[in-house]
């Protein structure tokens, strides 16, 4: 199976000329609302300045190549993770000094923003946390996780089912993702209604983040905090108890507020990953009549649409490192104290890794090596429940809704649509995605 016969063989806002090229010059990607839609062609315009580039502002060097990205994921003694859903803001709260700032770095740790999230942090503390997660995700969760799904899905569907369109995120995606996560976690079921209303504003926002008192997330680490407090004095045969006698590998067991932490993290990444990639995913059925008809006859092409969407619409654009000494990206001399701007968007999308890397293939050769979810010991940890329930959702939306295609009153018509993604410089996130359909 090849490229789709009647998918564009290439993605038309990636045709960029050089005088193209040029309006990008003295871009400021992270104030820059322009390119929230459509940050491709910038991509483009950074890819063919080289693998590694500079930018103009803010102390960053950008990485669109893949390999040299890879490489700077998996050297964690030369590049923190300190910032990975910030970037360059805030600032650092020290000036950098000398060509290793690790004593600093860790001196002022505490006090930058996200330090204490598992995504921030580094081994060998990265490594003890996410052990105290892992008993959480066996085999015989998921499966039980699963059949919570399937019965999600079609409750949901069925409230919309004979209106022959819906709000694809708000109806479905996010509803589905809350519901799912709670459940994965041990939320009692009676209580899944209180964390709808709790979706967070991403880290990285365009025009700055929210003040941390305003961020819905603080209520969920309330409830959990609650939850595990009453797990720790009362115990019960449920998950939420698992977690909070949850021990490190040399069996200490972690404060509650530490498990309090890990477990919102959980939640937010198993959730805001999962409704991304839906939205996505049905944002290039509605765009692809011919894709449905393809999928419906053959359930074996589900895994490779789904990767293929993550690759080229995965849910997050850029995320970051801090370079720790003074050290080479890729063939760029960085100092200590640099943001490195690892651009998957543009990794995922290499020339020099994937064949006609703007094309939409199901049949692509190691398409599992995307960077949809990241990659290394920073993989996102929803990465795998926000696979199994992408695949349930699309089995179960294929099998009861046909002819599904997008909204032109909301999007606008073929060849002219549009699209509002939330202002963020380090997520790609659609606000909403208006479908219409049949029912099969």
């Amino acid at each position: 199976m090849g490229a789709l016969e009647d998918l564009p063989e290439e993605i038309p806002e990636n045709r960029q000329t050089q005088e193209d090229f040029m309006n990008f010059d003295d871009v400021d990607f992270f104030n820059d609302l322009d390119l929230v839609e459509d940050p491709y062609p910038y991509f483009e315009y950074l890819r063919s300045r080289g693998a590694v580039v500079r930018l103009p502002r803010h102390n960053v060097v950008s990485v669109t190549g893949f390999d040299e990205g890879v490489a700077v994921m998996r050297d964690h003694d030369t590049f923190s993770s300190i910032n990975s859903a910030t970037g360059p803001f805030p600032p650092l709260p020290f000036d950098p000094v000398g060509d290793d700032i690790n004593e600093q770095l860790e001196q002022h740790r505490p006090n930058m923003a996200f330090g204490s999230m598992l995504v921030a942090q580094d081994p060998p503390e990265h490594t003890r946390s996410r052990s105290l997660l892992v008993g959480l995700l066996t085999p015989q969760r998921m499966k039980e996780n699963e059949e919570f799904i399937k019965k999600t899905i079609e409750g949901l569907i069925d409230e919309f089912i004979d209106r022959g369109h819906l709000e694809a995120i708000s109806e479905f995606a996010y509803p589905l993702a809350t519901f799912t996560i709670a459940d994965l976690l041990g939320v009692p079921e009676e209580d899944h209604g209180k964390f709808l209303p709790l979706l967070g504003k991403l880290p990285g926002r365009i025009g700055g983040d929210d003040e941390v008192e305003n961020n819905p997330m603080m209520k969920v680490g309330v409830y959990f905090y609650e939850y595990l407090c009453d797990r720790r004095a009362n115990p019960r045969d449920d998950v939420l108890t698992k977690l909070a006698q949850a021990t490190y590998t040399d069996g200490e067991l972690p404060p509650l507020e530490v498990i309090t932490t890990h477990a919102a993290t959980m939640y937010g990444a198993g959730q805001d990953t999962t409704v991304r990639l839906i939205a996505a995913m049905m944002k290039t059925l509605g765009e692809n009549p011919r894709l449905q008809q393809q999928l419906r006859e053959d359930k074996g092409l589900y895994t490779a649409f789904i990767e293929e969407v993550l690759r080229l619409d995965g849910p997050v654009k850029s995320t970051y490192r801090l370079a720790r000494k003074k050290s080479l990206v890729g063939d760029v001399e960085v100092a200590a104290g640099t943001v490195v701007m690892l651009t998957l968007g543009a990794m995922s999308r290499d020339p020099r890794k994937f064949d006609a890397p703007n094309e939409f293939r199901l049949d692509r050769k190691g398409i599992q090596q995307q960077l949809g979810f990241g990659k290394g010991v920073h993989t996102c940890i929803g990465a795998p429940l926000a696979r199994t329930e992408a695949k349930l959702a699309l089995e179960h939306i294929l099998a009861r809704m046909a002819d599904i295609r997008i909204n032109e009153t909301s999007h606008g018509p073929a060849g002219r649509r549009h699209y509002d993604y939330e202002p963020n410089y380090t997520q790609r996130a659609l606000q909403n995605i208006h479908i219409d359909f049949c029912k099969a």
